[in-house]
């Protein structure tokens, strides 16, 4: 049996495996920096696209706003007064008392009486109407009425604030009287009983000239 020596100075030396190494790291090194770029372009190409968006917005907010401007500088103080009423009209006739009601009666406790409410204000804002409301309670228990304003702020449909308070005198009455500012906001996509009877009504309204023709 023979024994094979092998006597080379660098035995089992491969030359060419270092550098098909180095080449095959080059070659995905310069694909990924390749794609590293694309997408750098890709991206400041749209952050430039919107940026010129924003600025386009930008622009006719600023010309609508001066266009709105004018339109008030050539109105006259009665023509703006009649604008601003013809506003507050549409904000009132958008206000539906019977949810309201149906929404103070669902917040107050039994034990607390109303006396008084009036609607000081309309508004909207966006789809939202908003109201503010002088509301007067009557109730035995000033823990009622502390813990009725705390219910009340936390379901976000009224936020009421304590004016002043007076004690009932004479007539027989007891428990003390408290006035209330009160936000009122009004649940979104609710329909509201006056709608539900105004579209009963058109129904009705509708149907009444077919019921009477003959047959």
């Amino acid at each position: 049996m023979s024994t094979k020596l092998n006597l080379a100075g660098k035995p089992f030396n491969n030359r060419a495996l270092p550098w098909t190494v180095t080449i095959l790291v080059l070659c995905v090194s310069l694909v990924a920096f390749v794609l590293i770029i694309r997408a750098t372009a890709q991206a400041n190409a749209q952050s430039k696209a919107v940026q010129g968006d924003i600025n386009n917005l930008n622009q006719q907010a600023q010309a609508f706003q001066k266009q709105a401007e004018e339109v008030r500088t050539a109105l006259t103080a009665e023509q703006r007064n009649t604008l601003g009423a013809a506003h507050e009209l549409v904000d009132r006739k958008r206000f539906s008392w019977s949810r309201l009601l149906a929404d103070l009666e669902f917040a107050l406790p039994g034990s607390v009486r109303v006396t008084r409410i009036s609607v000081r204000a309309v508004a909207t804002r966006g789809d939202q109407t908003l109201a503010e409301l002088d509301l007067t309670v009557v109730s035995k228990a000033p823990s009622t009425i502390t813990e009725m304003i705390a219910d009340m702020d936390r379901a976000g449909i009224l936020q009421a604030e304590l004016r002043s308070q007076n004690l009932q005198k004479g007539r027989g009455e007891s428990g003390t009287e408290y006035e209330l500012s009160v936000l009122y906001r009004p649940r979104a996509g609710s329909a509201s009983s006056d709608d539900k009877a105004a579209a009963l009504a058109s129904v009705e309204s509708s149907a009444s000239p077919s019921e009477g023709r003959p047959r």
